[in-house]
């Protein structure tokens, strides 16, 4: 318990969060395409209402060599991840997106769907699509004359995919022709949308947590191919079993840590006001917190907030 409580300390100071003062550690290293030496940045960061990210941008002064990447700095989650965004309007297109290298990308309407890449990725929804485009374009050519049915096909899917970055900057009354859904389906659980309501739940992003199949456990190296359905069972089980106590630890130390601060308050006669958000309506406000020592009883908390936006 006393290692893992360190590594929670540790974690704390390593990942800061994400703002226009963090800066990048910078790192002699190799460029693996002229061999000779390059920069490599890295910034170890919090995103809001997220996790803890480590971004990596490379770069060669010698032969202009580029390349950007964004690592998860959590565990495997206990569940895999499915968002799911309807975009209807520009500020869905530039939704912030983690895409982990385990996610896949669909878009049902247009019947397609990305296979997990192989680096993770900061990005956008547009980002993604403009993407998809250049890749899907960059052999037209040669299908066209090898394959001509083939060539067709992707034609009309680019077509697709270009119209769905002409949205309209804001939402009508009526739907845009061009709107879709984007589909992030994560087995690790670690990817993630930008939620534009947040701290309050976004009517157009829905998220939903899945078991892994067995299939998965062992395209993510979690499980032996030869592995039986009961070794598949236990271990899942045990990730499930650390999520859930890695959880109940976080949530003990940060209890301890809000008593104490409740504690020095109360011993310099002030009353503690910090921020949370309303139980009835979501929205964010103060809350109030005093202890007082009850005599020939026992040491007790009064809690007060009033909510601005609901009167709760």
């Amino acid at each position: 318990m006393s290692d893992e409580l360190t590594k929670d300390a540790t974690d704390s100071q390593l990942f800061h969060d994400l703002d226009a003062e963090a800066s990048a550690t910078e790192i002699e290293s190799l460029c693996m395409q002229c061999h000779k030496n390059g920069t490599t940045r890295l910034l170890l960061t919090r995103i809001p209402h997220f996790k803890s990210v480590i971004l990596m941008a490379f770069e060669c002064t010698h032969c202009g060599l580029k390349n950007n990447e964004v690592q998860s700095g959590e565990s495997i989650q206990e569940y895999g991840l499915v968002h799911q965004l309807r975009c209807t309007s520009k500020a869905d297109l530039n939704r912030q997106i983690v895409r982990n290298n385990t996610a896949s990308i669909s878009i049902p309407e247009f019947e397609f769907t990305a296979p997990p890449a192989t680096n993770s990725s900061l990005t956008t929804a547009e980002g993604l699509i403009t993407r998809f485009i250049e890749d899907l374009a960059a052999d037209q050519d040669q299908r066209k004359e090898a394959v001509p049915e083939v060539y067709q096909a992707i034609e009309v899917l680019l077509e697709k995919l270009r119209n769905a970055l002409l949205l309209p900057e804001e939402d009508g009354e009526t739907e845009s022709p061009h709107a879709f859904i984007m589909v992030v389906d994560d087995p690790t659980g670690n990817s993630y949308v930008e939620n534009l309501c947040a701290p309050k739940p976004d009517p157009k992003l829905a998220i939903r947590q899945f078991r892994r199949t067995r299939e998965q456990m062992i395209q993510m190296g979690l499980l032996n191919a030869e592995a039986d359905d009961s070794q598949w069972s236990e271990r899942e089980k045990e990730l499930v079993g650390q999520g859930r106590r890695t959880n109940l630890r976080k949530e003990m130390e940060a209890a301890k840590k809000v008593m104490q601060a409740v504690r020095e308050a109360s011993e310099a006669n002030e009353i503690m006001t910090f921020p949370a958000n309303c139980s009835s309506c979501n929205m964010p406000g103060d809350t109030r917190m005093q202890m007082v020592d009850i005599p020939h009883f026992q040491e007790v908390i009064i809690m007060s907030t009033t909510c601005e936006h609901c009167g709760f």
